[in-house]
């Protein structure tokens, strides 16, 4: 079994905010925007390097998104920032009608998602933007898992055309991908090869399910852990040849199950290749303030959960 070894743990937001800082050297074209969350996400470095590349909206999401959409139209790249309550629940009509439905070069930076926000609680954690954001067309969704790839993503995400939106989150968690990676857009990465279930992981997920796996090995189950951090547009191709070869299929994020990964997957393989799927994610509920581990625990969002998950699955094959 592959081994992963966590470098030191960090928050995923500066991972954001370091691909922020680098396109800031390299790419002339890239705005930045924020609604008075500088510093939660990470976007200090960029300011103080390009202030005359930065506009500070205020706490008035709606205009930002409306202003990215005018950059865009200028031909600049704008990364428009705040938590993802705020960047998807509070502004979905202009991010349908001025981004998605007109096809904008713009750059939705969602921080503080899901659970992990903790203390903050219920009106804050949002679990449902993943959802919102990949049934909009045109819209690229991203869902890195650690503070390397989520800088890779970051870098990516300024040289596709068109609207993306680039989820991560608040706490530090496990940094194990490699630096300066490569970032595919729509490519998963096969992290374990297994041969009885795959385990189809995203965002702060895929550190715990490299762990079940690990988990599941001494248990006698040979299990593969898969990266999707592109989770529109899905990589169909992987999905379904892994689903092939194991013929069980568990799915795990940091989302509500209706509307997340989980749902995305299982239309996947109800149209190519039906196989027996569990899912981890927070069914049918708010958050509530808490610790952000403790949260996890609560609503079955770790790692004994995806193990238990895959013996379930593994049993119906």
């Amino acid at each position: 079994m592959n081994k992963f070894e966590n470098t030191g743990n960090k928050d995923t937001r500066s991972g954001f905010g370091e691909g922020l800082y680098e396109l800031g050297k390299t790419n002339p074209k890239v705005v930045a925007l924020c609604a008075d969350l500088i510093g939660s996400l990470k976007m200090d470095k960029f300011i103080a390097e390009n202030p005359q590349r930065f506009f500070q909206t205020g706490i008035a999401e709606a205009n930002m998104i409306g202003v990215s959409a005018g950059l865009a139209n200028s031909g600049q790249i704008p990364f428009a920032g705040t938590f993802a309550i705020f960047a998807t629940g509070r502004v979905y009509d202009q991010i349908r009608q001025s981004v998605a439905y007109s096809n904008k070069n713009v750059k939705i930076a969602a921080s503080h998602a899901g659970l992990t926000l903790g203390e903050d609680g219920a009106t804050h954690q949002m679990l449902e933007d993943i959802g919102m954001m990949k049934m909009l067309p045109n819209m690229t969704v991203i869902c890195p898992c650690d503070f390397n790839q989520t800088k890779a993503a970051t870098l990516a995400s300024a040289e596709l055309e068109g609207p993306v939106y680039l989820r991560f989150g608040r706490p530090s968690v496990p940094n194990f991908t490699p630096e300066n990676q490569k970032f595919n857009i729509g490519e998963a990465i096969t992290l374990i090869e297994g041969t009885d279930v795959t385990i189809f992981a995203t965002g702060h997920m895929v550190w715990k399910a490299i762990k079940a796996a690990e988990e599941l090995s001494s248990k006698g189950i040979s299990a593969e852990v898969i990266n999707i951090h592109t989770i529109k547009p899905l990589d169909e191709k992987t999905i379904l040849k892994s689903a092939a070869k194991t013929k069980a299929v568990v799915t795990a994020e940091e989302h509500m199950l209706n509307g997340g990964l989980g749902e995305s997957i299982a239309q996947v393989l109800a149209k190519n290749n039906p196989t027996p799927i569990e899912f981890v994610a927070v069914n049918d509920t708010f958050g509530e303030s808490g610790k952000p581990d403790e949260l996890l625990v609560k609503y079955g969002l770790d790692t004994p959960n995806i193990v238990a998950a895959a013996q379930k699955v593994v049993s119906r094959k």
